[in-house]
């Protein structure tokens, strides 16, 4: 996922069709002259619909469809024919699509797994031709229904990433490398802040050809849930995430207050984030000997499950995919 390529937010007008006039057609045979009313209904204007496919992982070809239309619906017909239904839009998106009414931030719906389907705009019902009409004192009507218009709205497209795991951590936590190094995904490494600027997803291998996604997601700030930083576009991805991995490296003044001030902006972003599963792995662990991991190990948040990796140095990582799969598969223990 390259940075240009990863869009994770698009806006889109969405209109859906317009249902077909039904017909006010009268039968005419060589024997009959003035037959009555066979005016078929006119067909139903086409959706627009929201659906997933997980062949997708951004919203980068939605970038520049910025008005998607659904096809009118055709009048009826004489002899009673129906007019044919307006073509369906359907919009691909990757799983974990959440779409909003644009004007008003209400929340349409979501698709979470491949091939699910949403109707984002209803196509208009095709109006009925004159032969519904006819009756004993009007044997002629001379009228039949318009179409029903069809829905015009503004819709915002917000990808939420699924993964397993999300890595929670500030810039230059070792997020990228521990990616880079359980699975064959290539993040960008530099020893600069905010190296990441869109996620990465990657397929960590485990025991007996078992696996689950990771997902190295751009580095928090203090105050990411007002905005700085990369701030909201961060956090909306961990939203679907299982198990919180979070990353503080060993050389900080005080890992305990890292961590607190992760887990403060999670917690003023949505409260619900805290009721996942959390991990703490402490990295770039090559530079502690055993006694200063004694005492860091002291002053750890209580009941907080731990692991001392280092990814460059490979050490702790194994144990780290073992304290994952015990929190995604509780039920294996």
């Amino acid at each position: 996922m390259g940075s240009p390529n990863f869009v994770d937010h698009v806006k889109i007008e969405c209109r859906s069709g317009k249902g077909g006039a039904g017909s006010t057609h009268f039968y005419r045979g060589r024997s009959i002259p003035k037959g009555g009313p066979d005016g078929g209904d006119g067909g139903r204007g086409g959706h627009v619909i929201l659906k997933a496919n997980r062949n997708l992982w951004t919203l980068l070809h939605l970038r520049y469809s910025k008005h998607i239309f659904a096809e009118n619906g055709k009048s009826g017909g004489s002899s009673r024919k129906h007019g044919a239904k307006g073509e369906d839009q359907i919009i691909e998106v990757p799983p974990g699509t959440v779409a909003k009414d644009a004007d008003t931030g209400e929340v349409i719906g979501e698709v979470t797994e491949h091939q699910n389907e949403i109707v984002l705009l209803t196509g208009g019902r095709g109006g009925l031709g004159n032969d519904h009409f006819k009756s004993s004192t009007n044997q002629t009507p001379r009228y039949a229904q318009p179409g029903e218009p069809g829905q015009e709205q503004n819709i915002v497209l917000e990808l939420k990433l699924l993964a397993d795991v999300g890595l929670v951590g500030f810039p230059n936590a070792g997020k990228s490398t521990l990616l880079s190094v359980v699975s064959a995904a290539k993040p960008e490494i530099a020893d600069y802040p905010f190296t990441t600027i869109t996620p990465n997803l990657g397929m960590v291998a485990y025991r007996d050809n078992r696996s689950f996604v990771m997902a190295d997601i751009p580095g928090i700030i203090e105050g990411a849930h007002l905005g700085k930083g990369i701030g909201l576009r961060f956090l909306r991805h961990i939203e679907r995430n299982s198990v919180l991995l979070f990353m503080v490296p060993a050389d900080v003044k005080s890992i305990t207050s890292e961590y607190h001030i992760l887990e403060n902006e999670l917690k003023k972003y949505n409260p619900e984030l805290l009721d996942k599963e959390r991990i703490l792995a402490i990295s770039k662990s090559d530079l502690l000997d055993d006694e200063l991991k004694t005492w860091i190990q002291a002053e750890l948040p209580k009941g907080m499950p731990f692991v001392f990796i280092s990814s460059l140095a490979n050490q702790g990582i194994t144990e780290l995919k073992d304290t994952i799969w015990k929190k995604l598969n509780p039920e294996s223990l």
